[in-house]
């Protein structure tokens, strides 16, 4: 896999309006988030529209509250593994909303957000941990202020507003998989 501008050759491109320039253009965190739209239902077009500006909030009754919401991610991984871009990664997406990252506020400035398609409770696909994987990889390759300590989940960064991945991530076997690629890498 590899970027140009911060866009990932490995990735669909679904372009987004809703992000801005980074204020000292870092990279140093990755944050993972979940997403399913309606809850629970996977496979549909509302997230992509979401991101893109355009969910028609009548769709769904659970829908009304996004109503003029401005949200985006760098990534989506859906149930079968398929990368889905939104904004450069050399861009500020608007994903993490009000964050702290241990001494910083506004994660969003220094951070890449990784949704992936699912609930809290819900597990999360092989295929999608393998994509996730691969990306990853990928990203620590191309953002050298980005290590295995620098990812956290959305809940770690926002922990009285959001509670994703969820108990059902397997954060484990992820960073396991990852420290094994860091440790080949090194040899």
């Amino acid at each position: 896999m590899r970027f140009d501008s911060g866009w990932c050759d490995g990735a669909l491109r679904c372009v987004s309006p809703h992000f801005n320039q980074r204020p000292l253009g870092e990279v140093s965190l990755l944050v993972i988030h979940n997403i399913s739209l309606p809850a629970g239902c996977f496979g549909l077009p509302y997230i992509d529209q979401l991101f893109q500006g355009c969910l028609d909030t009548d769709a769904d009754a659970s829908f009304a509250p996004l109503q003029g919401l401005q949200v985006s991610a760098h990534f989506l991984i859906r149930r079968n593994g398929e990368r889905v871009q939104y904004v450069s990664c050399d861009d500020r997406a608007w994903h993490a909303g009000l964050s702290r990252y241990g001494e910083r506020d506004n994660c969003n400035d220094f951070s890449i957000g990784i949704e992936l398609e699912g609930t809290d409770t819900e597990p999360y696909t092989d295929e999608q941990y393998q994509s996730l994987i691969e990306l990853t990889q990928a990203l620590l390759l191309e953002y050298p202020l980005l290590t295995t300590d620098r990812i956290v989940g959305h809940c770690d960064i926002a922990p009285i507003r959001k509670t994703d991945p969820g108990q059902s991530f397997a954060w484990e076997r992820y960073l396991g998989k990852l420290k094994e690629y860091t440790e080949a890498m090194r040899s």
